[in-house]
């Protein structure tokens, strides 16, 4: 759903034609650089699990056959992203979802990749009757 506020965010226009300028520029890296952080499988899966409940470090490395080093740095941009949280026990780390609604992005994925399968598959079978 479009809000007010997300429309009173979007650029300006002038005389009939957008500007990305300054500030609505800076929003919009923003907006791409939390994408970017999710825009790894083995991220995606990770926010999933987290979203059931906290984990330790060495569930996930576990969980997704990484070395600690590997699934440590997936973490760590997914906290500077601001996707996580962590919070250190003596010598481990959890790490919980900070930003439940990630996952109604992950709905609205889930959404366009049903919408395009019925397109493709037309596609496809037209190939074949012509073929």
């Amino acid at each position: 759903m479009v809000t007010r506020d997300y429309l009173a965010n979007l650029p300006s226009i002038e005389r009939g034609v957008m500007r990305l300028t300054g500030a609505a520029r800076k929003r919009y890296e923003a907006k791409a650089g939390m994408m970017k952080a999710l825009a790894h499988p083995t991220r995606l899966f990770m926010v999933e699990e987290l979203a059931k409940g906290e984990r330790c470090v060495c569930e996930l490395r576990d969980m997704v056959g990484a070395d600690i080093s590997t699934v440590s740095k997936h973490l760590a941009l997914l906290k500077s992203a601001g996707i996580v949280a962590d919070d250190k026990r003596g010598l481990q780390v959890f790490y919980r979802l900070k930003t439940p609604c990630v996952l109604g992005f992950f709905d609205c994925v889930q959404q366009v990749q049903e919408a395009v399968k019925p397109a493709k598959r037309a596609r496809r079978s037209r190939r074949e009757f012509q073929g």
